[in-house]
């Protein structure tokens, strides 16, 4: 699901889908990127502030926002969307 959004949208093939996937996994195997917990509740809570904030002039749907509220959480240091309106928040 987090590639083939960019499959419909004409942005890659399934060939790239099945190199990303291959790239994810490499560099979760050599903690290039590490997985995180997150706590929910607080995610939630964040989310929803978020939301307050920019989903009237953006547009952005609850999904939208968890993702960016979970990237910020994490503190990432690179957030990588499909989706436009998830940059403005």
């Amino acid at each position: 699901m987090l590639f083939e959004l960019g499959v419909f949208r004409g942005l890659l093939t399934t060939a790239d889908v099945k190199a990303a996937w291959t790239n994810l996994e490499n560099d979760l195997r050599r903690s290039r990127l590490v997985r995180t917990t997150v706590k929910w509740p607080v995610a939630f809570r964040r989310a929803a502030k978020l939301g307050e904030l920019h989903s009237s002039t953006t547009g952005t749907r609850s999904l939208d926002v968890l993702h960016v509220t979970v990237a910020k959480s994490a503190r990432a240091g690179e957030f990588i969307s499909f989706d436009g309106r998830q940059r403005l928040c």
